[in-house]
């Protein structure tokens, strides 16, 4: 009797150094894996072993993450059936985390790929092999986590020494043979920074006049050839900037500081002025927001995900009290919402009237206290909330609120224990403003205004950028606009908003480029319009020039 021949396994060989270094040689530790391997699988033809052509090596990337370009290879010829055995060298080759591993070999397995290490000779089929592979890999990951902890205390000991470990560098110093320099240059502007915060006193006005003189952060590039930077300053980066104790000449370690051994550029005695103005208005900023009854606070967002903050104005003698884009505040109106400022009590009204019809009076869950006003009855719509209780049980409510050109999205939950519950309520904010028209420069004396080039910039360029995909899009050179979002490091939804400028109508387009829209009127206003000319005139209040 003839037996019949063994079935035809496809062999794929994984390969992986850490390092980079040695590569560029004739024979590296990548061939010796492969060598090693590709005899194991020759020894193996009896059992119908067959090596697969396409190499799958990782040469300078870690093991402990599966993001790597022949790994993720890998994996898209074991998804569409190509491969029947994946061979490595060793179990580390493939990856030194546990659970990454889990993941592979379920994979594996729901493919019918069978794991093979030709150096510890065992393989996924069989529950042994998986205990043993377990087992390995546990100490691997050991491996990974000590040599972590070793190299966190050698930069702990280096920083204790004042020493440079690395990292981004500080703007107004540059890294020389290891070693932070003053950059005579940028040192200039970091002093003009402190000095500036003194004199102004408030991140706001100091991020407002930076912008004015030009001040951009240090434009530098990635390893992946992509240039970051050249960027006007925001309170984030001004407040980290003020706190940085790297200008007293001392190196940051957690929430310490050592004497370093560069040197410093300020005086220690505007740096403990510049603290102490700084915890001052953090202070009172805290306490005016403890103090302003704002119901939404922290909980109310504008469409663009900047949180609106309480503010108020006070007219014969009446307060009035608002919420606020907070990037209005920084000077950036182009970078808010399409609601920038909204009456409190009115949005408050709606946020409670939403809850109180979802939420039955009856049904007081553990824990939460009933809406109530001074007088014990449950809010019906009301926003007079006169005591701390009635504030404090409203808020833990409410989840998050965002307001829309036409609605407002809430959040809130019914008990302690039900998930949150999402709607949203037609509403149309009241507006103030005066309709624009699409203008020609006007004579000196007019009263109005041009666009300032500022906000004309960003647009022109905005609408550059999305003609430019939409064009990709249309010829096929980029699939889709996902595909752009990844490259450019945006979100679906933030890309989604750049290239519906791409549709603007060409009497718009024409105004922003000669810099004639009215003043007041930024990129923000102009993302996801109507397809319609017609009905983006009327959106943004213009009109075209006769």
């Amino acid at each position: 009797m003839k037996s019949s021949p063994p079935r035809r396994l496809r062999c794929a060989i994984y390969t992986r150094v850490s390092t980079d270094a040695g590569l560029e040689q004739d024979f590296n530790s990548l061939d010796a894996q492969r060598e090693a391997s590709q005899a194991y699988v020759k020894s193996q033809a009896h059992e119908g072993w067959i090596l697969n052509r396409d190499r799958y090596d990782d040469g300078g990337y870690s093991g402990g993450s599966l993001e790597r370009p022949a790994m993720q290879k890998l994996l898209a010829d074991i998804k569409e059936r190509r491969i029947d055995v994946v061979v490595v060298y060793k179990v580390d080759r493939l990856t030194r985390s546990l659970a990454d591993f889990a993941k592979l070999v379920e994979v594996f397995d729901g493919h019918g790929v069978a794991f093979v290490s030709v150096t510890q000779s065992f393989n996924t089929t069989t529950s042994m092999g998986r205990l043993t592979l377990n087992v390995l890999l546990s100490f691997a990951q050991f491996e990974r986590e000590v040599t972590g902890e070793r190299i966190r205390d050698k930069i702990a000991a280096s920083k204790k020494k004042g020493i440079w470990v690395g990292g981004v560098v500080p703007l107004g110093y540059e890294v020389r043979e290891q070693k932070l320099i003053v950059d005579a240059e940028e040192a200039e502007t970091v002093r003009l920074v402190f000095s500036r915060y003194l004199e102004l006193g408030s991140l706001p006005a100091l991020q407002r006049d930076l912008r004015e003189r030009g001040v951009v952060t240090r434009q530098r590039q990635l390893s992946t050839g992509r240039t970051v930077g050249g960027r006007f300053l925001t309170n984030g980066p001004l407040n980290y900037m003020l706190r940085n104790r790297v200008y007293l000449g001392e190196i940051n370690h957690r929430d310490k500081s050592y004497p370093g051994e560069h040197e410093a550029i300020l005086d220690p005695k505007l740096f403990d002025a510049v603290q102490a103005k700084l915890d001052e208005n953090r202070r009172g900023k805290r306490e005016r927001h403890q103090s302003s009854n704002a119901l939404l606070l922290g909980r109310l967002f504008d469409d663009r995900g900047n949180p609106m903050t309480p503010s108020y104005a006070i007219k014969k003698g009446v307060r009035y009290r608002y919420y606020v884009s907070c990037v209005l505040a920084q000077g950036r109106k182009e970078d808010a919402g399409s609601v920038k400022r909204v009456p409190a009590a009115e949005v408050e009204r709606i946020v409670l009237e939403a809850i109180a019809r979802k939420t039955r009076p009856t049904s007081n869950p553990v824990g939460r206290k009933p809406l109530r006003s001074a007088n014990g009855t449950e809010h019906r719509g009301a926003t007079n909330l006169e005591t701390s209780d009635d504030h404090e049980a409203a808020r833990s409510r409410i989840g998050r609120a965002t307001l829309f050109a036409q609605s407002i999205d809430i959040e809130f939950y019914a008990s302690d224990f039900d998930p949150a519950e999402r709607i949203s309520i037609p509403w149309t904010p009241k507006t103030f403003q005066r309709k624009r028209e699409v203008i020609a420069p006007t004579s000196k004396g007019s009263a109005s205004q041009p666009i300032r080039w500022e906000a004309r910039t960003r647009l022109v360029s905005a609408i550059a950028k999305a003609r430019r995909w939409l064009d990709e899009i249309v010829s096929g050179k980029t699939p889709n606009l996902e595909a752009i979002a990844t490259r450019e490091g945006l979100n679906e939804r933030s890309a989604r908003m750049t290239l519906s400028l791409a549709f603007l109508a060409p009497d718009i387009v024409k105004a922003a480029v000669e810099g004639t829209l009215p003043r007041g009127l930024g990129l923000s206003r102009f993302t996801d319009l109507p397809a319609s000319w017609a009905k983006q005139h009327r959106a943004t209040g213009l009109s075209s020039s006769p």
